[in-house]
């Protein structure tokens, strides 16, 4: 037993180690949050497509000396808001207007990216630096992070009926392009929150599999929140203390985790189905 608890708590005699685990479990909470509201509406790729088009703002704030956050915001909601405005105004379909979109605006950002002369190292943008954050990058994170999760989980049933039924939300009297666009808006500064911690590629991650598994898992969506909270969360504490004792990067084994933990979700929902129908058999 001794062993176990010198296993587990080994890393966290480091501080960069608990800095790391702060942001692991504050970013692993707000996405799982948000990601069930977009593997709900079948918004998956729109998460892929603001993470990337984030780049080339970012880019753009560090040339201005602006803060990257501003110009990650800012890129996102172009992208979110470009991609609602061509699906209404061409006959393009809305997941190829978001492939062209997002690839464009990301090809733009490793433009910009390659040709600024900087003395900062913005590779971390790229693929997260979870380990080299500061307390300082801990607290912006809550900032913004601690407020898009309680908007979330404040309007979860609006938001729920939006995603399932937009025709009924609007004949009840809900705000269905305030809804539409507060989503994109919650969706652009989650993935700015969790820039520093895991990256634009590894965060589209972060946004996708706590919802699967919650979704592969129940068909209640208040327990469908609770298991993909709990499953990021148990991903970000076990990723990143695998992390350590592997000599890895921790971005990349927290979403290696996540990644198991849905192939278990998936194996039991298999086996649950499989179940029923033997139990459905005549006879």
């Amino acid at each position: 037993m001794s062993l176990i608890q010198d296993w587990l708590l080994a890393p966290f005699a480091h501080e960069f180690m608990l800095r790391g685990l702060a942001i692991a479990v504050m970013v692993g909470f707000v996405c799982a949050v948000l990601s069930c509201f977009l593997v709900l509406k079948g918004w998956s790729l729109m998460g892929d497509a603001v993470s990337h088009a984030v780049l080339p703002g970012i880019v753009l704030a560090h040339i201005a000396s602006l803060p990257l956050a501003l110009g990650a915001f800012a890129a996102g909601l172009t992208c979110a808001f470009g991609i609602g405005y061509l699906k209404e105004n061409s006959r393009v379909k809305e997941d190829t207007v978001m492939g062209i979109v997002f690839s464009g605006m990301f090809a733009l950002g490793l433009v910009l990216f390659v040709k600024v002369d900087s003395d900062q190292h913005l590779m971390h943008i790229l693929f997260g630096n979870m380990l080299g954050v500061t307390w300082a990058d801990i607290a912006e994170t809550a900032l913004i992070a601690l407020p898009v999760a309680g908007v979330m989980l404040a309007k979860r049933r609006d938001f729920l009926l939006h995603a399932f039924d937009p025709a009924h939300a609007r004949a009840i009297g809900l705000p269905v392009k305030a809804l539409h666009f507060g989503l994109l808006a919650m969706l652009a500064l989650t993935i700015v929150a969790a820039l520093k911690a895991v990256g634009i590629i590894l965060v589209v991650a972060m946004l996708i599999a706590p919802g699967a598994i919650g979704y592969l898992t129940t068909r209640r969506f208040d327990l469908m929140l609770v298991v993909a909270v709990t499953a990021a969360v148990f991903s970000s504490v076990l990723g990143t203390i695998l992390s350590f004792h592997l000599d890895v990067a921790t971005g990349p084994c927290i979403v290696v985790v996540q990644a198991l933990v849905f192939a278990l979700a998936l194996a039991h929902s298999l086996w649950r189905a499989s179940r029923l129908t033997v139990a459905r058999l005549p006879g």
